[in-house]
């Protein structure tokens, strides 16, 4: 009994002054005070080349306040209870997000660039920031661990109705609680832009409207000329195909 509480004793100590990570339960990678620079000139806009703050005032922040900047994540046992995801898996989820971002969130900018990655052939960039408003729950311009984890765990894990919410709540581009054409074409075209103009088979230029189109007539059961998440949920549930969609990514970790 003394031996255990030695050793959970150990264990709160070095979460409290972070001399090892909570979420993989490894030691965190040392990062020397140019490095961690290094990190934040990448990740951060306003430390980029060009930006309107001189390079003097940005030397004014001291090493301190740099190695302070690092965001560190919920604890293991708080996200498994919060996603559908079990503590290994977070593990493995963490180490990734750590390595892409290791500052512990990501911008903008750099999500796009990751996800750019992704369609070489074509413009994600739309898309890329579409997706990225909705990880960005607390629209503040940044995605945190736990914010791409919860919202993972809905797409993966999710029931039905969870994984339609949360598609229909990317669609609706100004959360006016409906979906607008205009937000549809949008959607639509930066679709067809990430995919490439070099598919198979060649799509004409109409294609995006006339997918518009086709969801409103199939969607917009009032015809008032939006689509409301009532709408949405009720088509949705009753398209065999949209269905079987739902669970396309279940087993992917």
């Amino acid at each position: 009994m003394k031996s255990r509480s030695h050793e959970q004793s150990l264990s709160d100590s070095r979460e409290l002054d972070r001399s090892y990570d909570p979420l993989t339960g490894n030691p965190p990678s040392k990062c020397n005070k140019k490095t961690i620079k290094q990190r934040l000139l990448k990740l951060l806009p306003c430390c980029r080349s060009g930006s309107s703050t001189s390079s003097n005032q940005r030397s004014i922040a001291d090493d301190g306040e740099l190695s302070t900047v690092c965001y560190r994540p919920e604890g293991l046992d708080r996200l498994v209870q919060r996603t559908n995801f079990s503590k290994k898996e977070l593990q493995v989820l963490y180490r990734g997000f750590k390595n892409e971002c290791p500052s512990g969130v990501v911008n903008e900018e750099t999500f796009k660039s990751i996800y750019s990655q992704f369609f070489p052939q074509g413009d994600s960039s739309m898309y890329a920031h579409f997706l990225f408003d909705a990880f960005d729950t607390h629209n503040n311009g940044s995605v945190t661990f736990e914010d791409f984890v919860r919202s993972l765990s809905i797409i993966l894990r999710g029931s039905t109705t969870d994984k339609l919410n949360w598609a229909f709540n990317m669609y609706d581009l100004n959360k006016d609680g409906c979906i607008s054409r205009e937000e549809m074409t949008d959607i639509m075209h930066s679709i067809y832009d990430m995919m490439g103009k070099f598919t198979y088979p060649n799509m004409e230029d109409s294609a995006p409207n006339d997918h518009v189109d086709n969801f409103f007539q199939k969607m917009d059961k009032n015809n008032d000329g939006v689509v409301t998440v009532e709408e949405f949920l009720h088509t949705c549930q009753k398209d065999e195909n949209i269905m079987q969609s739902m669970h396309m990514f279940d087993n992917v970790i």
